[in-house]
């Protein structure tokens, strides 16, 4: 999705015979913005990096070399990346996941126990891959690699059973430069600076909100200016980019800077999932509830509508396009075990009713409803954006989950701060494998505008008085701050200052519950059960 021309992979290099398969959005090099395709570029630069250290260095010396060049260039990427490498010259196999874990990568074994990386599992079982881990880059010196029948035969047929210690693991450390052969990561540590009493108060004038409203701008703008023509058009052919769209805080915040950002000719889609639940139907019946639609009543319906209208309000020279995604019991069910497979290895309750949300809203096909013509019957319609905005990364980010507000009460700034820390370094372990492998079915990207290197990094930096409202003096009462929940409240800020007034008091909701893809059958599920 990137350059001016489709480029075939894997990328060979006819000299050398060394390979990349790559899959990831390369938005800087070393700091700079790139042109062009970024996997051409980033294997140019890995062919760069080991032909040199080959060249010019002793034959003892050249390896080693070769592979902290590899690294040098694998720490310059900022961008989400999974990709494979191999150096022919020195024989070695590089595989990794950028630090936040944003693109899928497998690693395991197939049914003849030959060892495979790959993007979404090619088999029907689960049991033998796994998703590799964001902790470092990992390498395979097949030049000293022990191979399970220490035959050559085995070597040479293509079939790598070698031991799983020849794996080695390069752990990313964010000052790398101290250390040989580490990755560097980009997150530096947290903030852990407690106010000495009572915290600053957290306004819309706060310098600190005013900064983050500029740099959440600079990370969308990398993601949804100069994005190609979408290779397929329907109804409104030029809308390039979507937002997967609940009607929080965080996608409508999204949706409101994309408005800034892109021509005011582009449609924006905003794409809303709802699902019917046999379980909720059934309950609302035996109360004697509403029999109105099933999906009018999806609490993200709900909230989607009141956030579309606002933005219509807010911004009334953009034609936003609500996408109402609704699914019906039998087509959840039609469609189970196909991403039950594009989920794989995970397989719990709660990876189904996440995944099930963002395969359906990521397909974009429902009844699309015009603001610029709101009053007509709305029509079939499936976007042809290949780029999805997703808000992910903000609740861990800015203290936005229920448990960070039960860790301030326990145990003061100090005990919010570790919730926050936690969160953050479990990033990288969020699933974002799973929901890549799921929203490339339909051919189409989600980029996390939260999840941004440089504005993670600032993020993290900050006194933690400046990212929620935890400890921070209450305002008056007339003041435009006046509501606002403490959770994620620099953020509410900047959606104030944006004149979204009623999404900045919105409040968080889980994907599967919003949606209503969780719990459909009745009994006692957990989403932690495993499928059957």
């Amino acid at each position: 999705m990137r350059g001016g021309c489709l480029v075939p992979q894997p990328l060979v290099d006819p000299t050398t015979q060394s390979v990349l398969c790559y899959n990831g959005d390369a938005w800087k090099i070393s700091g700079e913005p790139i042109q062009g395709n970024d996997a051409e570029l980033i294997f140019k630069l890995l062919l760069q990096a080991v032909n040199h250290h080959s060249k010019t260095t002793s034959s003892a010396d050249s390896s080693t070399s070769a592979v902290q060049a590899v690294l040098d260039v694998i720490s310059s990427i900022s961008g989400p990346f999974a990709f494979v490498f191999y150096d022919a010259i020195n024989s070695k196999l590089f595989f990794t996941r950028d630090s936040l874990g944003r693109r899928s990568l497998l690693q395991g074994a197939d049914e003849s126990g030959a060892f495979k990386l790959c993007s979404l599992c090619d088999g029907t079982s689960s049991t033998h891959f796994r998703e590799v881990e964001t902790d470092g880059v990992y390498m395979i010196d097949f030049e000293h690699a022990i191979f399970q029948d220490n035959s050559f035969a085995a070597k040479s047929a293509g079939t790598p059973s070698f031991a799983a210690s020849c794996i080695q693991t390069l752990l990313w450390e964010h000052n790398a430069s101290d250390s040989p052969l580490r990755p560097r990561n980009p997150i530096p540590p947290m903030n852990k600076t407690i106010p000495e009493g009572e915290a600053p108060s957290l306004t819309v004038e706060t310098v600190a909100v005013k900064e983050l409203e500029h740099r959440l701008r600079q990370s969308l703008a990398l993601r949804i200016q100069n994005v190609r023509e979408p290779p397929t058009t329907s109804l409104g052919s030029n809308v390039k980019v979507a937002v997967l769209f609940s009607g929080g805080l965080d996608c409508t915040l999204l949706a409101r800077l994309s408005h800034d950002i892109l021509p005011k000719e582009e449609v924006i889609d905003l794409l809303n999932v709802a699902f019917e639940n046999p379980r909720v139907a059934a309950a609302a019946a035996g109360r004697g509830g509403t029999t109105g639609s099933v999906y009018e009543s999806c609490p993200d319906r709900i909230t989607g509508r009141a956030a579309f209208a606002e933005l219509q309000r807010v911004c009334p020279d953009r034609n936003w396009r609500f996408v109402a995604v609704d699914i019906p019991y039998e087509e959840t069910l039609a469609h189970r075990q196909t991403v039950k497979r594009l989920m794989r290895p995970h397989n719990t309750e709660m990876d189904l009713s996440i995944a099930c949300a963002l395969y359906f809203a990521s397909r974009g096909q429902g009844l699309a409803f015009d603001s610029r013509n709101i009053s007509a019957q709305p029509t079939q319609y499936t976007t042809s954006a290949r780029v999805l905005l997703s808000g992910l990364g903000a609740d861990e980010l800015f203290a936005g989950y229920s448990r960070h507000g039960a860790a301030f009460s326990r145990d003061g700034f100090a005990g919010l701060i570790d919730e926050i820390n936690l969160d953050v370094s479990r990033l990288g372990k969020r699933n974002l494998g799973r929901d890549n492998r799921v929203i490339a079915h339909w051919g189409r990207e989600a980029r996390f505008p939260f999840l941004d290197e440089e504005f993670v990094s600032w993020v993290v930096q900050l006194p933690v008085w400046e990212k929620c409202g935890f400890g921070t003096p209450l305002p008056p009462t007339d003041s435009p701050e006046a509501g606002l929940d403490t959770e994620k409240k620099a953020l509410r800020l900047v959606a104030l200052r944006l004149g979204m007034t009623n999404v900045a008091r919105e409040k968080k909701r889980a994907i599967q519950f919003g949606s209503r893809t969780a719990k459909m059958e009745k009994g006692k599920v957990k989403g932690t059960d495993a499928l059957t």
